[in-house]
């Protein structure tokens, strides 16, 4: 337990940790993580926007709070998604960071847990780290999202998630 631990821990965070031949998951982090993590940086909506089940898509916000009768229908459309999701990478943009940015979210970003059952996964993605801003502050990400994601004929997509959840970190 304790070398899986720092075998973890020691992982490249910019590097996929699944074998391309379990081929669902390394495509779900491929579009999770390393797409995610691009599209974001550049504000580049179109990167994504094929990653997603716009029918019948569902985003709720945890509001960081554990108690889910505190959570919210924020995102009751992929459309109202993708507004807040380029809002809050315009507002990424305006920022001036100390260090290389792509690196410092992909170090708080971890995603290893992906339970499959056929054409459906539940992933859990979390997020624990800083990135170092200019002005000598920090950004701190410390939450989790569970995506729900199905298997298409154009490949693996997300269907909607619950995000914004508190995480104690690791």
């Amino acid at each position: 337990m304790i070398a899986e631990k720092e075998a973890t821990r020691m992982r490249d965070p910019m590097q996929n940790p699944f074998d391309p031949l379990d081929e669902a998951r390394h495509a779900i982090w491929e579009m999770l993580v390393q797409r995610d993590i691009d599209a974001f940086i550049g504000a580049d909506w179109p990167m994504i926007a094929g990653d997603f089940i716009a029918e019948n898509f569902i985003g709720m916000n945890g509001n960081f709070d554990p108690d889910p009768q505190n959570w919210s229908l924020s995102f009751a459309s992929l459309e109202a998604y993708r507004d807040e999701w380029l809002r809050q990478a315009a507002d990424a943009q305006k920022t001036e960071y100390a260090e290389d940015q792509r690196a410092g979210i992909f170090r708080a970003t971890k995603l290893e847990e992906i339970e499959l059952q056929g054409p459906v996964a539940l992933v859990r993605k979390k997020f624990d780290g800083t990135i170092r801003r200019a002005d000598g502050g920090a950004d701190r990400m410390l939450w989790q999202t569970l995506y729900t994601c199905r298997e298409t004929p154009d490949g693996w997509k997300i269907a909607g998630f619950v995000g914004y959840l508190p995480y104690a970190g690791h």
